[in-house]
């Protein structure tokens, strides 16, 4: 797939030599503007509040972030090496504790570091670069092999946003969709609208509509019954962490699309990079859930609709057993029906937190 095709020409992720340009994710679909950091504390900002969002995308981010901050200490005369880089690696570790994508590519960076590179900013930038075209490639072979799962003409559901905004293009599981649509595989797309952040209505669609892919915004609350109705045959979402036995975090709502799809015979695909697997954390009952500002479920655009006074309950992930899993894709295969050995057939033994 030729990154020429006009279903793969969305990047939110820009490095610029002394600027990371992020897309601001905040302000689509009305506005369409890149924020420009220039330290790692503008990217944890940003990581933070989510300007840039979706697990690959802010391993990517992140990345950048330290080798901005190498720069500086580059700039300023102080060899940056890994002592004086730990507190920035940490800080942007902190900003949102569930996608372990952000963990992987830091430890990434660590490794660089712990080689003693005679160059340290060289080797930072080599390997942030590396890790956001290795994410290009395997979002587009993840693509390839989800898409061959699909019959001829099927409606697919998709929760939050998984395309090119959240990783360094094409996308995880929008990537599948693309790609099934480019084979005539996919007749119909749904999208959940994502409460509170209304990824799905806002970015997904955005990007559906952009690639004149047919696509139809649903309330989160009909999915169930658009199932019901014969409509759709897979539900296909993005992963967050998924845990040694191949139980899946991902965005709040995920969960209980699982529940309807085994109920009504729909099958359910898990596409995620190998980076979103974490052998070290057993099972999903040991997946830290992040918990955010009860004030977002408050109202819509800035705009409140809820009265003063009342409390709320926020978390913006959930865990999908394994068990009601058909399908696993990452760039290393697919895994159908996965537990705790295949796992461990597909990726290694777990490895000690």
């Amino acid at each position: 797939m030729s990154a020429t095709l006009p279903h793969d020409s969305i990047r939110a992720v820009h490095f610029e030599g002394d600027v990371l340009r992020l897309l601001d994710q905040r302000r689509l679909p009305h506005e369409e503007i890149y924020i420009d950091c220039r330290s790692a504390a503008d990217v944890t900002r940003a990581i933070r509040d989510l300007a840039v969002r979706g697990a690959p995308a802010i391993g990517i981010a992140a990345a950048w972030g330290v080798v901005l901050e190498a720069q500086r200490l580059a700039a300023s005369g102080t060899p940056p090496d890994a002592a004086r880089l730990e507190p920035t690696l940490a800080q942007l570790n902190a900003a949102r504790p569930t996608a372990v994508n952000l963990a992987w590519a830091l430890a990434r960076l660590r490794g660089v570091l712990a080689r003693g590179p005679a160059d340290a900013l060289a080797a930072l930038t080599q390997e942030a670069r590396a890790i956001q075209d290795e994410d290009l490639a395997a979002n587009r072979h993840m693509g390839e092999l989800g898409a061959a799962l699909f019959g001829d003409g099927v409606g697919v559901l998709t929760h939050c946003n998984t395309g090119s905004l959240a990783t360094a293009g094409f996308g995880t599981a929008l990537g599948v969709i693309r790609a099934g649509h480019i084979a005539g595989k996919v007749k119909q797309v749904y999208a959940g609208e994502t409460r509170p952040w209304q990824q799905g209505a806002r970015l997904t669609m955005w990007e559906l509509v952009r690639d004149r892919i047919p696509a139809k915004l649903v309330a989160d609350s009909a999915a169930s019954h658009l199932m019901k109705s014969g409509a759709v045959q897979w539900v296909v979402v993005g992963a967050d962490r998924i845990a040694a036995n191949g139980d899946t975090a991902n965005k709040i709502g995920t969960y209980q699309l699982a529940i309807a799809a085994r109920h009504h015979g729909v099958k359910f695909m898990v596409v995620a990079p190998f980076s979103t697997v974490d052998m070290a954390t057993p099972d999903g009952a040991a997946i830290e859930i992040e918990l955010r500002n009860p004030e977002e479920l408050f109202g819509i655009g800035g705009q409140r609709n809820v009265v003063e006074g009342a409390d709320a309950w926020n978390p913006v992930f959930d865990v999908t057993p394994a068990s009601l899993i058909d399908a696993l894709v990452t760039e290393r295969g697919v895994i159908e029906r996965p537990d705790a050995a295949k796992m461990r057939a597909a990726f290694g033994e777990p490895q000690p937190a």
